[in-house]
């Protein structure tokens, strides 16, 4: 079955430089192997991953050990819809790419939040006619 993004379409990939996702494999989906549903595609900005590390989720610090350069500010994420949601909380959240965000994260976010953050660029232009 596919998986379906917050916008009832396919679930396109999020990033692959850095490699993202639970899997590694560049998608937000969700797993029942992972419980932090690492669902959301963010692109990071200085303020989110400054929150990220004052509530324990260090993104910048390399961890060779794990493949994991560390992340800088314009990288695409999959992040935790519960971090996520905290940030967003907090006004540090994230911008979010809605067509790599899994429809998984609506049981915690709210559609209208994550247009509220959205960076997607639409299928159709006409809108954005001035």
């Amino acid at each position: 079955m596919t998986e379906l993004n917050v916008l009832d379409e396919e679930l396109e990939p999020c990033g692959t430089e850095p490699m993202t996702g639970f899997f590694r494999d560049g998608c937000c989906r969700p797993s029942e192997q992972d419980p932090g549903s690492h669902t959301i595609c963010a692109v990071v900005t200085p303020e989110f991953l400054e929150h990220q590390r004052a509530i324990g989720n260090d993104l910048v610090t390399p961890l060779p050990m794990y493949g994991f350069a560390g992340l800088r500010p314009g990288d695409r994420w999959c992040v935790t819809a519960r971090n996520w949601a905290r940030a967003h909380r907090d006004g540090a959240a994230a911008p979010v790419v809605l067509a790599a965000t899994s429809r998984a994260v609506l049981e915690l976010v709210p559609l209208d939040v994550l247009r509220q953050h959205a960076v997607d660029v639409p299928p159709d232009l006409s809108g954005l006619d001035g």
